[in-house]
């Protein structure tokens, strides 16, 4: 067991708001706008792919494929999570994301609905995975301060995305543009190409020094807020002294019977409320939204590429 006291929390928590912290939460913080983006696409075009001239879906196969995608976000959650205990913030958001970027630009190709439900649940995994590493490294390079404000903003840019799958699906959709046939792949087509453009803003985003000296890389940690308290000295001036110390032990990742002795012994009845908030969210909003279109088009007659103006 290694034992440090360091400065570096403390230093991270004082520094004034600045651009670099803007470009770090829109770097990672995209990750709910692309979660948003893809429900309500999906939503959007269930009805196109029942088409012959698509992939014929069912409206079970529809579904299915919803399902799906959900069931790779927690799996993609509880496996990245791990890993991004085990391998650092960084490599885990690079990777997640670009797992999401190829998954969704392989849907816009998809022949079949085997193929389409294969890539319905890598592109979850994703999006599971983005959660957990982006969550870790937001907390842990924002100010404690600010934080809150910012875990709450960035939650609620999934909204921005679920405009943005109802606004691109009524455009591509339309027979004018692009129509059903075609427009159904563009939109994942755009949808991976918005995730490779952030994918490259990403790459300036540093390591959590959080995460260094927890792991005992306590030196690469020091010439991380070093370049980040150059930058944000470079726009606001000279930074107050600091002279709070954190002890860290380093001990790795917790075991998963820690975990669990957290949430369902330590902190049982506010799992139990987080829980079943998660679950009537989740369960209500995406049931409703995956299948939304069939229900539009079947029973009110409302035409393919109108279906994004009621989602």
């Amino acid at each position: 067991m290694v034992v440090t006291d360091t400065d570096i929390p403390a230093r991270l928590d004082r520094l004034p708001w600045s651009r670099w912290h803007w470009r770090v939460v829109i770097a990672l913080g995209v990750a709910w706008i692309l979660d948003g983006l893809e429900v309500t696409l999906v939503g959007s075009i269930g009805a196109v792919l029942e088409r012959t001239d698509t992939l014929a879906l069912t409206p079970a196969q529809v579904g299915g494929a919803g399902s799906l995608y959900v069931g790779g976000a927690v799996a993609g959650a509880l496996l990245f999570g791990r890993m991004a205990d085990r391998l650092g913030r960084k490599k885990l958001f690079l990777t997640t994301l670009a797992v999401y970027a190829v998954a969704t630009l392989a849907t816009a190709l998809s022949p079949d609905f085997y193929f389409f439900a294969a890539c319905r649940f890598l592109t979850g995994l994703g999006i599971g995975g983005e959660y957990a590493a982006i969550n870790s490294a937001i907390d842990e390079l924002i100010p404690a301060r600010v934080r809150g404000r910012v875990n709450l903003a960035i939650n609620g840019s999934f909204w921005i995305g679920a405009a943005l799958g109802a606004g691109l699906s009524l455009v591509l959709l339309d027979p004018r543009v692009l129509g059903p046939v075609h427009g159904w792949r563009a939109g994942f087509a755009l949808g991976a190409l918005l995730a490779i453009a952030i994918l490259w803003v990403r790459r300036d985003v540093p390591e959590s020094p959080r995460w260094l000296v927890a792991h005992g890389r306590a030196d690469e940690a020091r010439h991380v807020i070093e370049a980040i308290e150059e930058r944000v000295t470079g726009q606001h001036g000279p930074l107050a002294p600091v002279t709070t110390q954190l002890r860290f032990v380093r001990q790795g990742a917790p075991p998963m019977r820690q975990v669990a002795r957290v949430l369902l012994k330590q902190y049982r009845a506010r799992s139990g409320v987080v829980l079943a908030l998660m679950i009537s969210q989740a369960f209500f909003y995406n049931a409703i939204f995956f299948t939304y279109a069939l229900v539009l088009t079947r029973f009110y007659k409302v035409p393919d590429e109108r279906v994004a103006l009621y989602i």
